[in-house]
């Protein structure tokens, strides 16, 4: 019998007919999807939590085409190429991105659980205008080449989509290479696809190894966090695999106070670690997903700081071809002399310590 995974991608809701058995289409979003031409769609499972009546619901604007796609005042032509330093001397196959020395990006597919319309890889994925060729086995010949390598992220697509065994042929590889130390995969499918998460997945890429495995997630709103997503973390942690969050701030879904305090919350109570919130890069065709760049700062000042756990605090950064820039100014130092520093807590509440010299 076929796995429900499986039957989750070859039932996919890609077409406008499927579309209509989980909501009601407005006028805009059929425009756009007869209009448009780039690649969309989600899985069944992550369709039904779309709100059947809302055209503004958090996950029908990021499943399905806008016409605002056209609008493309802020967005960078070539994005790609520059972002991943892929136009450089350095001669690394199309499945090498590099931004840091240690460390890599490989992308082992273009299949997607769910095409995002904020993707930063959007030019190859969703509008397929940029034509690289993904070939995994030229890409691991060069990480084991390059000895400075310590540190992989897998990626995609969606790395989660390859089988069982090619997932356990591609991590066995990679740990049997000397100067690796860790694995990260990036994978939407705890929160699109949690069916994924079968014994043979944990049996493929878990269990305790001296180059483990770590999972990055992206969640963007508290509504895509299910049971079904809270099984398949626990399944994951239960094989020695940690999962991170990796949230973009989008507006209109998740740049008020109250929804992101909620989403972090609730990323805690399902065992996923908020790690990074990304500033919407400036891919082409999302400008309208985009705030100012200080709302990510502001959002993590007055929603989470002395308002939960640090658990929930994400970094707040920006991702360029030069890494990823910390994009959080020091809202706590309000003050600074000789003697001491005023210190301002959450409340407006202020306190002193001495100034310390070197």
């Amino acid at each position: 019998m076929q796995e429900e995974w499986l039957q989750q991608m070859e039932n996919q809701v890609n077409t406008l007919e499927k579309l209509k058995k989980y909501i009601r289409v407005s006028e805009a979003e059929t425009l756009a999807l007869r209009t448009l031409k780039s690649k969309w769609g989600t899985t069944p499972y992550f369709a039904s939590l779309m709100d059947p009546e809302d055209p503004s619901c958090p996950i029908r604007r990021q499943v399905l085409p806008s016409m605002e796609e056209q609008v493309n005042r802020y967005g960078m032509e070539n994005y790609l190429m520059w972002k991943e330093n892929r136009d450089t001397e350095e001669i690394r196959p199309d499945s090498i991105a590099r931004q840091y020395r240690d460390r890599v990006a490989f992308t082992v597919t273009e299949v997607c659980g769910i095409y995002c319309r904020h993707c930063f890889r959007k030019e190859l994925v969703v509008e397929q205008d940029l034509q690289l060729r993904f070939d995994v086995e030229e890409g691991l010949n060069w990480i084991a080449a390059n000895p400075e390598i310590r540190d992989v992220l897998v990626t995609g697509g969606d790395p989660l989509l390859m089988s069982d065994d090619q997932l356990a042929d591609l991590i066995g590889r990679l740990r049997s290479i000397g100067h690796i130390e860790m694995i990260r995969i990036g994978s939407r499918l705890p929160i699109v696809l949690p069916q994924r998460i079968t014994e043979g997945l944990k049996k493929a890429i878990g269990g305790f190894h001296k180059v483990p495995v770590w999972i990055n997630t992206q969640c963007n709103h508290p509504k895509e966090l299910t049971a079904e997503t809270e099984r398949a973390v626990y399944e994951l942690m239960s094989c020695g695999i940690n999962v991170g969050n990796q949230a973009v701030l989008l507006k209109g879904i998740n740049d008020d106070t109250e929804t992101f305090r909620a989403l972090h919350q609730k990323l805690l109570r399902v065992r996923i670690r908020p790690y990074y919130l990304f500033y919407c890069e400036p891919a082409p065709g999302i400008d309208h997903f985009r705030t100012p760049v200080e709302k990510g700062a502001e959002l993590i000042r007055d929603g989470l700081r002395g308002h939960t756990t640090g658990l929930a605090q994400p970094m707040y950064v920006l991702a360029t071809n030069i890494g990823k820039i910390p994009l959080m100014p020091d809202y706590s130092i309000v003050d600074k002399n000789e003697r001491e520093y005023t210190l301002r807590n959450h409340k407006g509440q202020t306190t002193r310590i001495p100034n310390i010299p070197e």
